[in-house]
């Protein structure tokens, strides 16, 4: 069965993005989040252009090769350009989620206004038996309240942002994790948790 995963880069101070977020300069102040991107020697397999540390390339790339489709919040979609009509997988279709109408959506993109379950559904179904990824806080926070989410992946960046949109927000109770992996590399820590049943 395929699984729902939430992976975000987040400071050591829980935020996804620095101050002044907002659409075309989605990451704010905070773009040093995805330095790891670009800082290293060994070519990504799936992204173009990513150059990474080959112990952060074995655990993107893994990772990566796993998402057949994504569940994006509106905030998201909105900051990244609407992801200039695509998605922001190479290959994984987009499913943006928000309760009001999305302008230019392509054949990439699927619009879901009904809640969170649904999104995930329509992913799934998309996703052809891979995983399904979802983007941002909100999005990542919903499926956690719905009970959705398999596995949450941060890769933690030792910075300390102080301000920005942080990744988890008030949910109703504890959601126990396991660790089933961590990985230290140049510029960021990779952390795999299990939600705990």
């Amino acid at each position: 069965m395929s699984k729902v995963i939430s992976s975000h880069a987040v400071s050591v101070d829980g935020y996804i993005t620095g101050r002044d977020p907002g659409a075309g300069h989605g990451l704010g102040d905070g773009t040093m989040l995805f330095d790891w991107y670009f800082n290293g020697d060994t070519p990504s397999q799936v992204f173009d252009g990513f150059r990474l540390s080959e112990p952060s390339a074995k655990v993107f790339d893994a990772l990566a090769g796993r998402v057949g489709a994504i569940v994006a919040g509106r905030t998201t979609y909105d900051d990244s350009k609407h992801f200039g009509g695509g998605s922001p997988h190479p290959a994984a279709r987009l499913f943006v989620l928000s309760h009001r109408a999305a302008p230019e959506m392509t054949e990439r993109q699927t619009l879901i206004t009904t809640g969170i379950e649904d999104a995930v559904a329509a992913a799934r179904e998309a996703a052809g038996g891979k995983d399904v990824g979802l983007m941002g806080g909100g999005v990542t926070t919903e499926a956690l309240e719905a009970g959705l989410v398999d596995e949450v992946i941060l890769h933690q960046v030792p910075i300390l942002l102080g301000g920005g949109r942080p990744f988890f927000r008030a949910l109703p109770e504890h959601v126990r994790l396991r660790l089933v992996e961590a990985v230290p590399a140049p510029g960021v820590t990779h952390l795999l948790y299990e939600i705990e049943r």
